[in-house]
C-alpha cells in the first residue's frame, strides 16, 4: 500500500454538493478509523457525535462563527475527549476512580485527535472532502451542551464532511528545515526565518489579500501590512479573544471534571 497519494491529495473543502452520505458507507469508514487509530491503555476514551439534521445543523453553523460549510455539508461530526464512560465502567466494577484530571483530559483530548485525523484519512479515501473546525474549541462550553455531553466528556474537534463541490489548489506548508529536527530542537535564526517563510509569505498574504475589496479594505484599515500581521490581528486570531477563551477553557475544564 502506498498512502502518499492520499496525504498529496489533501485539501481542505469548504464548498459541498447537498448529496447525502450513505449511511453504511459512514458506519464502515467510523468503524475502520476506530479500529485503526491508536488509544492510550486501549481505553477508547473517545466518543463521535454525528449531527445531520437540518435544524441541529444550523445550531451548530451558529456555534461555528456562521460558516456557510456547515449548512451546505450533509455531516458534521464532534469528536470528543471521553472519560465519562469509561469512569461509569470504573464504578460499576468496583475499582479505583481516576481520569477526572489533567493528565486525562490530555490522554481522551489526544486521542480524540488521533481519531478524527483517521477518520480524515479514511473519508478522503472514499472521494469525499472535509474540513476541521477550529472554532470547536472557542465554543467549547456550548457545542457541549447542545450535543448534552456528560460530565469529564468535552469537545476536542470537529470535522465538516461531504461530497465536494471544489477543487481548491493545494496549500502550502512550511519546509522540512523548518519543522524536521535531528536530536535536539534547533532553534531558529533570524536568517532560517526568512527562508522557511519566505514562500508562505508570499502565497498566503496573495490568497487574503484576494477575498473580496470589502476584506482588503477591512485589513488596509487596521493597518494589515503582511501576512505576519494578519494572522494576530481581529480578522484571524487576536491575541486578546484566545486569552479570554483560554480562560473559559480553563474554567470549563474544572466545572466538567478535568481539573481540580
Amino acid at each position: 500500500m502506498n498512502i502518499s497519494p492520499l496525504l498529496q491529495a489533501h485539501r481542505s473543502i469548504r464548498r459541498y454538493k447537498p448529496d447525502a452520505i450513505p449511511p453504511d458507507l459512514l458506519d464502515r469508514v467510523l468503524q475502520d478509523a476506530f479500529a485503526g487509530g491508536s488509544s492510550s491503555g486501549n481505553l477508547n476514551m473517545v466518543s463521535v457525535v454525528r449531527t445531520r439534521d437540518a435544524e441541529r445543523k444550523r445550531r451548530l453553523y451558529e456555534l461555528h462563527f456562521e460558516q456557510p460549510m456547515v449548512l451546505q455539508a450533509p455531516l458534521v461530526l464532534t469528536f470528543c475527549a471521553d472519560t465519562f464512560r469509561t469512569r461509569e465502567w470504573l464504578t460499576q466494577r468496583g475499582a479505583r476512580l481516576n481520569f477526572d484530571n489533567l493528565i486525562a483530559w490530555h490522554v481522551a483530548a489526544f486521542d480524540a485527535i488521533i481519531f478524527a485525523q483517521t477518520t480524515a484519512l479514511a473519508l478522503e479515501a472514499e472521494g469525499l472532502g472535509l474540513c476541521y473546525m477550529g472554532t470547536t474549541l472557542h465554543s467549547m462550553r456550548e457545542i457541549a451542551d447542545f450535543l448534552e455531553l456528560p460530565p469529564n466528556c468535552l469537545p476536542a474537534t470537529s470535522l465538516v464532511v461531504g461530497w465536494p463541490d471544489e477543487a481548491p489548489a493545494q496549500r502550502d506548508r512550511l519546509p522540512t528545515a523548518a519543522w524536521c529536527h535531528d536530536e535536539v530542537y534547533q532553534r531558529p535564526t533570524p536568517v532560517s526565518i526568512d527562508e522557511t517563510f519566505s514562500e508562505r509569505e508570499v502565497r498566503g498574504w496573495a490568497r487574503y489579500r484576494a477575498l473580496g475589496d470589502e476584506f482588503v479594505a477591512e485589513m488596509d484599515r487596521l493597518g494589515i501590512t503582511s501576512l505576519a500581521q494578519f494572522y494576530t490581528s481581529d480578522l484571524k486570531y487576536a491575541p486578546q479573544r484566545f486569552q479570554e477563551d483560554s480562560e473559559k477553557l480553563r474554567a470549563l475544564l474544572a466545572e466538567r471534571g478535568f481539573l481540580p
